[in-house]
């Protein structure tokens, strides 16, 4: 962002990258998928780079207010100093906060998930799949994240853009508003459970595998991580995979 405002351009969108799609080793693989469907299509973007800080999504949740807003309005510092209008980001973590947070503080903005984001690229025509690749008639299973769905009333542009590829789409039995939190949300992604009969990631990882799908889907790092580990848990990551939206319309279009 700071190249293209030295140079005089403003990009249509900012992509927020988030900390996983910055850190982790798995989900950065999701920040490149996005990316090359980004490039392929032509859509002008930038990233704040190391201008970006944690939303402060997991200090709220977890009770830690002052450092919450000092992270937000640095943020919003950035953003409103670069005039960003329209954000799209993968993580619905970082997506509910900037949107729905955000305002009070100063900063007011579009913002996109990253679902919603596909799903006009395939409805437009800018995204044309080939049919599916490797998931070419295949199962495929869709794990609501609890601040994509319940938060945000997102449901079907993941949904739209799974069908959109030539697979069967398989529900599981708590889906959409009934939807099972993956056991990372509300900050709990950085703690050790409480003791229990099962872990929340088992429960829904169970679910998932009872729809005979071979792969999940989900669009959002946290439940990337706690699916992945569920499966790998009951012993089944050679035959189902976990991905991200983005990166199954990525492997469509060879990317």
């Amino acid at each position: 962002m700071a190249e293209m405002a030295a140079s005089g351009e403003s990009p249509e969108i900012l992509f927020w990258v988030g900390c996983a799609g910055s850190f982790d080793d798995r989900y950065k693989a999701v920040t490149q998928a996005f990316v090359k469907i980004l490039n392929k299509v032509g859509v002008s973007f930038a990233v704040l780079g190391p201008e970006e800080a944690c939303t402060g999504d997991p200090a709220r949740r977890a009770g830690n207010e002052f450092l919450f807003q000092m992270q937000a309005v640095g943020n919003i510092q950035v953003m409103n100093g670069y005039n960003v209008k329209k954000v799209v980001t993968a993580c619905p973590h970082c997506f509910n906060t900037i949107k729905n947070e955000y305002p009070a503080l100063g900063g007011n903005y579009e913002v996109i998930h990253h679902s919603t984001f596909l799903q006009q690229l395939i409805n437009d025509g800018k995204v044309v799949i080939k049919g599916g690749g490797d998931f070419k008639g295949k199962k495929i299973t869709f794990h609501d994240s609890c601040y994509l769905g319940r938060a945000n009333n997102v449901y079907e542009a993941p949904r739209d853009v799974i069908k959109a590829l030539d697979v069967e789409l398989v529900e599981m039995k708590r889906c959409r508003t009934k939807g099972l939190c993956c056991g990372a949300g509300g900050a709990q992604m950085f703690k050790e459970p409480e003791e229990g009969k099962k872990d929340i990631n088992i429960e829904r990882t169970e679910e998932a595998l009872e729809t005979g799908a071979s792969a999940i889907a989900v669009g959002c790092p946290f439940c990337l991580t706690m699916m992945a580990d569920g499966v790998k848990n009951k012993n089944r990551e050679n035959d189902v995979q976990v991905y991200d939206l983005a990166e199954l319309i990525a492997k469509d279009q060879g990317l």
